[in-house]
Formats: structure tokens, sequence, C-alpha cells
């Protein structure tokens, strides 16, 4: 029994000092960083919009996430976001009489940078998101879904792009 009492006491402790934390928690990036400018993304797909979505998610996670202060011009600020849409891949994954699953794959590239130095604080040039949507096959009862799945697509891409830079992963 005092063995039990023992570890129950003593694991929050060394939990605390063995640098476990929650993920999404930490800021590794320099101290010296307190703004940040995120950028028009560039596009190289034909879905136009989404590209203006994801600096607005990822601004919007920067805000309600960290410390950062966010600001529009890049000469202003000690960070620069910058990004781009590389490719849209939209395929048909289910079919049934009434609905067809679709399911969007975007590929993203995310560069933050020092701006005083150039130096990278964190690169992904491979980024993949994924969202999936349906489209009903009968005409009266169509809806496009697809502008609400672009919209959660860019709120994931937001919260995994301010992850990411945080913990320098």
């Amino acid at each position: 029994m005092t063995r039990r009492v023992f570890l129950t006491l003593t694991a929050p402790a060394l939990l605390a000092g063995c640098g476990y934390h929650v993920a999404g928690r930490a800021d590794l990036l320099p101290k010296n960083i307190r703004t940040i400018a995120v950028v028009a993304f560039a596009n190289n797909s034909p879905r136009y919009r989404l590209a203006d979505r994801l600096p607005q998610s990822i601004t919007r996670e920067f805000i309600s996430r960290t410390r950062y202060q966010i600001v529009s011009d890049p000469n202003r600020a000690d960070a620069v976001l910058e990004g781009g849409v590389v490719n849209i891949l939209t395929v048909p994954i289910t079919f049934s009489t009434n609905t067809t699953g679709v399911q969007i794959h975007v590929f993203l590239r995310v560069t933050l940078r020092e701006r005083a130095t150039g130096k990278v604080l964190y690169e992904n040039a491979n980024l993949e998101h994924r969202e999936r949507y349906e489209i009903a096959t009968d005409p009266v009862a169509y809806f496009e879904e697809s502008d609400a799945a672009l919209d959660r697509l860019s709120r994931q891409v937001g919260a995994s792009v301010v992850s990411a830079v945080l913990e320098v992963f």
C-alpha cells in the first residue's frame, strides 16, 4: 500500500521534470520573435478561395492560441509566414443512389522565416490535408457542400500549422 501511495505522489513530479508537455502548447520559437506577419498564399490550383482562407485561418489560430502579435505588414514583423497551395485533388470515394462522397486532398508548402536574418524557423514543403464531403445526386436535393468542406479544411490547416510552428516539428 505504501508503494502505491509513493508512486501516486512522485509520478507527477517525475513527469514534470522529463520535458513532458501537451502537444500544441509548447513555444520553441526564439524569444526575440514577438510579431508575425502571415502573408497571402500563392495558389497553383484551380480553387481560388482556399488560398484566401488559409492565411485567415492561420492568423485566427495564432491570435487565439499564442502570445504573438499578428501584423499585416511583413516589414514590421519579426517573422514572416508564407505559403502556397501546391495542388488540390478532388476524388469521389463512395457512391450510393442518393449521394456521392468526395474527398479533397490539399497539398501545401509553408515557411516561417525570421525577417532580420532570413533564417528559416519552420518549413514544410509537403503538407497534406484531407476533408470529405457529400454531393446529392438528385438535382432537386443538390446542395453545394464543397465550400463548407474547404472552410473545415482551412481551420484544420490553421490549427496544424500553428501547432507545428510552435513545436518546430
